[in-house]
């Protein structure tokens, strides 16, 4: 289907979006070309959290049943996100080739399986590019490393430090691993950790970018000199306060309408910034690149592979009026992310027992481990921000 046929389709079997269109003064037959698509306001992940809660499940953007889906995801937000019945349907495959995976390759995918996408939708790539996958997750390290070495796993998918805990884990083991090819992304590959990933015997180190919402989005080849862009999504990099296509090497939001008559995901910014570059690239790909990732807008920040929100903390903390001001904190060691709670108490809390308390209720609520920390009033202002990122990507 071309993009009139999809934008048709959607508006008259998706009635949150044909309301979009009607809001923006637009009909189906004003929109044929990526350009066309401008008119059209930029919807963000906070935008679907309040359409979907005013619209439930899924804000008027589903043109389908909900029965009729093959999954049902729920991402931080909370967010349902769907997939329809079809062969990998959030498109990694072209990524998944382009990190060298071939049929017979088997993979261990540590990316997580319980009701967000990530660990579903990196299975449905590689067995389209023909590989046999191992389900790990994250969590029990010590029995993965044994699956590795016992099946001789030649590629890994998931965060770059959750590969380099799993090369360390086999170490204190004393257990060889196989794996030469590696697929990343949810977390940053700096040059250092690629560089170590290389010494320990990963010789395809690639990275990737993509989301929960949207799939893949871009990826590296062998020149590892930014993302090739799948040719199955229109993806524009956007004046973040207009809201309009930048010409080429402008620095803008990544904005990006999916070519799907399931499911009505047009012009979503996903909050990340980058650039575009269509110069050739010597691995004779012709596709243009994104040029990494240079920011983001906005206030949510990724930790561990996963955004965590201001407004997840400040409403998972209004359930502890005792804590009278509390910042999250996030720190990075050996390319590791940590996050911590910083608060300060009322004069009669019992603070072992709220801290034990807060810990549990922030990895039921926020789905986030962190530690609790007691701080002084002088370390943490009235004014200061709900969350402070102390990381460095040396």
């Amino acid at each position: 289907m071309n993009l009139n046929s999809i934008i048709t389709h959607l508006a008259s079997h998706a009635p949150g979006f044909a309301r979009r269109l009607k809001d923006a003064d637009l009909n189906p037959n004003m929109v044929h070309t990526p350009d066309d698509l401008n008119a059209l306001p930029i919807i963000r992940k906070d935008n679907l959290v309040e359409l979907q809660a005013a619209d439930p499940p899924f804000g008027g953007f589903l043109a389908c049943e909900p029965g009729e889906l093959k999954r049902i995801f729920q991402s931080p937000g909370p967010i349902y996100d769907p997939e329809s019945r079809m062969d990998d349907y959030w498109r990694w495959k072209s990524a998944m080739q382009a990190t060298g995976f071939a049929p017979g390759d088997v993979v261990i995918n540590c990316f997580g399986y319980h009701l967000t996408p990530a660990g579903a939708m990196f299975e449905e790539g590689l067995w389209a590019t023909g590989c046999a996958v191992i389900p790990g997750g994250i969590g029990n390290q010590e029995q993965q490393v044994h699956v590795l070495h016992d099946l001789k796993v030649v590629g890994y998918v998931g965060l770059p430090s959750y590969l380099k805990a799993l090369i360390e884990k086999a170490e204190e083991l004393g257990l060889e691993l196989y794996v030469k090819k590696a697929f990343f992304t949810a977390e940053p590959l700096p040059p250092s950790l690629r560089a170590w990933l290389n010494e320990h015997g990963v010789t395809v180190a690639r990275q990737g970018y993509g989301t929960a919402e949207c799939g893949n989005l871009g990826y590296e080849c062998e020149e590892e000199n930014g993302w090739h862009l799948p040719d199955d999504a229109i993806i524009q990099v956007c004046d973040i306060n207009s809201g309009q296509s930048l010409s080429l090497g402008e620095t803008g939001e990544i904005v990006v309408t999916i070519l799907n008559d399931d499911y009505a995901l047009v012009r979503f910014g996903t909050g990340d910034l980058s650039s575009l570059n269509i110069d050739p690239c010597p691995c004779g790909r012709t596709s243009a690149r994104l040029m990494g990732w240079q920011g983001r807008i906005g206030d949510a920040v990724k930790v561990r592979g996963m955004f965590l929100h201001p407004k997840q903390v400040a409403d998972f903390m209004s359930r502890f009026p005792e804590v009278t001001r509390w910042q999250a904190v996030i720190t990075r060691e050996q390319h590791k992310d940590f996050l911590a709670l910083h608060v300060i108490t009322g004069p009669d809390t019992e603070e072992p027992d709220l801290t034990v308390k807060l810990a549990q209720a922030a990895k039921d609520a926020i789905k986030f481990q962190l530690e609790v920390k007691s701080v002084t009033e002088d370390s943490l202002p009235p004014d200061s921000p709900p969350i402070r990122d102390e990381r460095t990507w040396e």
